[in-house]
């Protein structure tokens, strides 16, 4: 659960969404593994894992604010495609030795468990449209 609040207090729609919590945490994840990156990547790889992994959640609760079910599938590919773009990522991390082989075994099942969550609710979104 998002920093210890009950349910019954959110007061968003998509703050109810166990996808958006997981996506919330997959982005803390990428800002605890990135923060050791050297920092001349401050401006490069580190932004651009930071900036993927925080669209992720914002494409979740944007989306959810649609009238309809097919524009917020939309907005939640949008967000599968920030998940692919950590994917890639994560790699160039490894490759170039900013991630350990735990580091990205680590972000790579997250990434594999929050891409399942958002092609399950993409879905059904799109079954009830």
């Amino acid at each position: 659960m998002v920093d210890g609040l009950k349910l019954a207090k959110l007061m968003f729609n998509f703050e109810k969404l166990e996808v958006w919590q997981k996506a919330i945490e997959f982005a803390d994840l990428v800002y605890s593994q990135t923060r050791d990156f050297p920092a001349d990547e401050r401006f490069g790889l580190t932004n651009q894992m930071r900036r993927a992994s925080v669209s992720i959640s914002s494409n979740i609760a944007e989306g959810s604010s649609r009238f309809s079910k097919k524009d917020f599938a939309r907005f939640i590919e949008i967000a599968c495609g920030s998940v692919f773009e950590v994917v890639s990522q994560c790699f160039i991390g490894r490759n170039q030795g900013f991630l350990s082989s735990e580091q990205f075994e680590i972000l790579y099942h997250s990434t594999e468990q929050q891409g399942k969550m958002l092609s399950g609710l993409r879905r059904s979104l799109l079954e009830e449209a």
